[in-house]
């Protein structure tokens, strides 16, 4: 029995699992959940372990050059442990503030270079005609430009949650900004749609998949 046949068994079975629960929560798909869940945190674990433990940490040790850069990053790896005990978890504050700061700091700077400045030079290039061949190209990136000009302009419009009193007492925004995030509404839904949509499609095309491997696997075991 080859091993391509044991994988093939076994990708059988946990798949007819997971399709078992089209008919209702059972212990087989609770089964193959735990038996999935367990299997990506080992995998983790072994990823955590070969690229970020022995190569960053337990090697450099080994190393007296290295060893020196390495004593502070270990004070403050093991004053985290300080956290454990509600008497001594002040020693592991500065170490928390810093791992706060430093994840706060990339992740803003992640926005900002991944996301921000991209999507605002995607607007302005969205306005450059220079690469349309004809007048019926130039007409229609610039509509997508308007479009995109818009569509974020009022999206960014919806969040804008200023507002004055009102005689009655009742916080009201801005009747433009009203019709502004009225607006920006209809950009957000179509885009949850799309992302919904895309979401089904990946799930439609995973099911389409398992179901053409259960066909091919019944064939080729009956002999077709």
């Amino acid at each position: 029995m080859s091993l391509d046949f044991l994988a093939a068994i076994f990708g059988l079975i946990f798949t007819l699992m997971v399709f078992s629960y089209l008919l209702q929560d059972n212990p087989l798909f609770r089964v193959a959940v735990f038996i999935f869940v367990g299997v990506s945190s080992g995998y983790a674990a072994t990823v955590v372990w070969h690229y970020v433990l022995v190569p960053k940490l337990f090697e450099p040790l080994l190393d007296p050059n290295q060893l020196v850069l390495l004593v502070v990053p270990l004070i403050l790896s093991f004053s985290l442990f300080a956290k454990l005990s509600p008497r001594i978890s002040w020693m592991g504050n500065f170490a928390m503030a810093l791992l706060v700061g430093v994840g706060a700091a990339s992740a803003l700077g992640g926005a900002l270079l991944g996301t921000l400045i991209p999507q605002a030079q995607a607007a302005i290039d969205a306005f450059d005609l220079r690469s349309a061949g004809s007048a019926s190209d130039a007409f229609f990136a610039l509509f997508d430009g308007v479009v995109m000009l818009v569509g974020t302009v009022f999206t960014l419009g919806y969040f804008h949650f200023t507002g004055e009193r009102a005689p009655d007492g009742t916080a009201r925004r801005n009747r433009v900004f009203e019709w502004i995030g009225w607006i920006g509404r209809i950009f957000i839904a179509i885009t949850f749609g799309v992302l919904f949509a895309g979401v089904y499609m990946a799930a439609l095309t995973a099911m389409i998949e398992r179901l053409s491997f259960l066909i091919n696997f019944f064939r080729q075991f009956i002999g077709i």
